[in-house]
């Protein structure tokens, strides 16, 4: 049987992060996917491209995504294309977010409106078109995934990773004091052995 694992980066990271968990998966190849989309609705159509030709190549699929990498995945992909998932602090709830982000940058929806983007001091644009696609397109996931979260993650709540979580019956794996960037050498040993118990 041929198996694989994809990789997916988060914002700022890149394809080649998947060297570092060739070791942790002897069985499967590992490749890493430098997409390029922006927007959920960007998403679609690159990672269908994608991943097709990928699907009937191989008989067993995982991914593997980090942050609005799994977001981006979850709004493009399904069980046709993945048979499992295992996500790092994924973006679960882009409406919540972009709400949180308005909120920190004292943004209002009106404003946002009539404005079309609005530029933050905290790097992110945010973008009226986007808050409206993410509320006419919920998340709809089907495929058995696992979940690792950093207790101090700042982005994503507990809250709102468990309700989802419950929705798509993922259990979670959280990590004392760990963060939404998993990077220092303590969270990195973490998540290895996070990866290494999924009995893939």
């Amino acid at each position: 049987m041929k198996k694989l694992v994809v990789y997916i980066h988060g914002k700022g990271g890149s394809a080649a992060e998947a060297e570092h968990y060739k070791k942790l998966f002897p069985a499967y190849d590992v490749i890493g996917f430098d997409y390029q989309a922006q927007t959920p609705w960007d998403a679609v159509s690159e990672f269908t491209a994608f991943f097709t030709p990928l699907r009937q190549q191989y008989d067993t699929v995982v991914l593997l995504a980090n942050s609005i990498g799994a977001f981006f995945s979850m709004s493009a992909l399904s069980e046709k294309f993945i048979d499992r998932a295992l996500f790092i602090s994924p973006i679960v709830n882009m409406e919540t977010l972009i709400s949180d982000m308005m909120g920190w940058a004292g943004v209002t929806e009106n404003v946002l409106h009539a404005q079309g983007e609005v530029a933050t001091d905290f790097g992110e644009t945010l973008s009226w078109e986007y808050l409206c696609y993410v509320r006419a397109h919920p998340l709809v996931w089907d495929v058995p995934t696992c979940i690792l979260y950093g207790e101090k993650d700042d982005l994503t709540s507990y809250e709102t990773l468990a309700a989802f979580a419950q929705k798509v019956h993922a259990p979670i794996t959280v990590m004392p004091s760990g963060e939404h960037w998993f990077h220092t050498e303590e969270q990195m040993s973490f998540l290895d052995e996070w990866v290494k118990g999924q009995c893939l």
